[in-house]
């Protein structure tokens, strides 16, 4: 009589654990540190990047350089010899894009796991990510309008919000986390809040007169009609009230608590929107020219970005007022 015949698994083709597919998860990182910010860095730069690189495009007249979108010519993903110059400086900046894409989903998945404890940074880069896409498909719809003046300004004006995000990404993945407390005069808060309107202002404000100007991105590219010389004087007004502000802004500074930081970041602040002022008289005095514009155009969402780190500095970490409020109770 034979004995009974067991059967013994399989050992060539295990089963998946329970956690296999998970176990990609765990790899990630499971706090913020060096890799995590210096991807955050990236993410603010790439999102300024860019807007240099769309600066150059249509400062160039290389707007229409491909014909159509997401193909650079209804026959071709990219560029043909036939489009010279200008279909490599349009690509090139289409290709960027896919790079933001990258960088943005490598900020992802370096705070995922934090999803619990810091929900805002994986917010945050999910904000970044979405944008960049949003922001693709309306380049795209500015080659199908041929550089129709307020489409452009729309994609302008959503490059702003994305490196404003940026910047709120970074102030974060350095910040404390947990709950955060006001502590600056309610009336600094009010005055920085409106310094940030006129930021945008300002920002709108040089939109409209560069789509009045010379460089609307092709030769045929419509103007939308509005008078230059007045323009740049109504550009002007908003830009100077800002500084002002800022000034005032600096100078209170010196009186808020240090834990705020509030010193540099301002300061920080004033000193783009001096460069900034010496770059826009300069352009206006020379007949705009292609690097000064390309300058003035990356500095406005620098101080877009500065002015970001200057609201979010307002408020600080309770945890960090606790450890300052000990320090002081036993000095």
């Amino acid at each position: 009589m034979s004995a009974p015949q067991t059967s013994t698994p399989d050992t060539r083709h295990p089963a998946p654990s329970a956690g296999g597919d998970r176990r990609w998860l765990s790899r990630l990182p499971a706090r913020v540190g060096r890799p995590t910010r210096v991807i955050a860095w990236l993410v603010l730069i790439s999102n300024i990047v860019i807007v240099g690189t769309g600066g150059l495009v249509r400062l160039t007249g290389s707007g229409m350089g491909c014909e159509t979108w997401p193909y650079c010519t209804p026959e071709s993903l990219v560029p043909t010899q036939a489009l010279g110059i200008h279909g490599l400086i349009e690509f090139g900046n289409r290709t960027l894009t896919g790079v933001l894409v990258i960088v943005a989903l490598l900020a992802f998945l370096s705070v995922v796991r934090l999803w619990n404890t810091r929900p805002e940074l994986p917010r945050l880069t999910l904000a970044v990510g979405i944008g960049i896409i949003v922001q693709a498909i309306i380049g795209g719809v500015t080659v199908w309008l041929h550089l129709h003046p307020s489409i452009v300004g729309v994609h302008y004006l959503l490059s702003a919000a994305l490196v404003a995000i940026s910047a709120a990404y970074v102030v974060r993945v350095y910040a404390t986390p947990g709950p955060r407390e006001r502590v600056v005069p309610h009336s600094y808060a009010t005055l920085t809040h409106v310094t940030s309107l006129f930021v945008l202002v300002t920002v709108a404000v040089g939109i409209l007169l560069t789509g009045s100007g010379p460089h609307a991105g092709d030769d045929k590219a419509a103007r939308n009609g509005l008078d230059p010389i007045f323009w740049q004087h109504v550009h002007s007004w908003p830009a100077y009230t800002l500084f002002a502000l800022t000034v005032v802004l600096f100078a209170w500074s010196f009186r808020t608590p240090p834990i705020a930081r509030l010193r540099r970041w301002t300061g920080l602040l004033l000193g783009i929107e001096l460069v900034q002022i010496t770059v826009g008289l300069w352009q206006a005095r020379t007949g705009l020219p292609i690097a000064l514009v390309n300058i003035h155009m990356m500095l406005a969402v620098c101080l877009v970005a500065a002015m970001t780190a200057v609201v979010l500095h307002l408020k600080v970490p309770r945890a960090m007022l606790a450890v300052g409020e000990r320090s002081t109770a036993t000095s």
